[in-house]
């Protein structure tokens, strides 16, 4: 896990957002964007941004990409985090 890109990516409150609305199950960019006044460009990186940290992944449906959370990695930051709590 790289640990610097996944906390780089859960600094920004939209891409903590992002995260939030994909707990309901997988959405489109544009379904994703619906829920934020910016563009689909800047809706695009944000979504790069945690891709790349590997908190969510994309699948191809037809003509769209759908994104949902990659829950395995979530896992791993939150024991890491509770082992900084515990004094691990």
């Amino acid at each position: 896990m790289g640990i610097q890109n996944t906390m780089k990516a859960l600094s920004d409150p939209t891409r903590r957002e992002i995260l939030s609305l994909l707990k309901i199950g997988s959405l489109s960019a544009g379904e994703i964007g619906e829920h934020f006044d910016m563009s689909l460009p800047a809706v695009s990186r944000h979504l790069s941004v945690l891709k790349e940290a590997d908190l969510i992944r994309d699948t191809r449906k037809g003509k769209f990409i759908y994104y949902e959370l990659n829950t395995s990695v979530i896992e791993e930051v939150m024991v890491w985090l509770s082992g900084l709590k515990e004094g691990k």
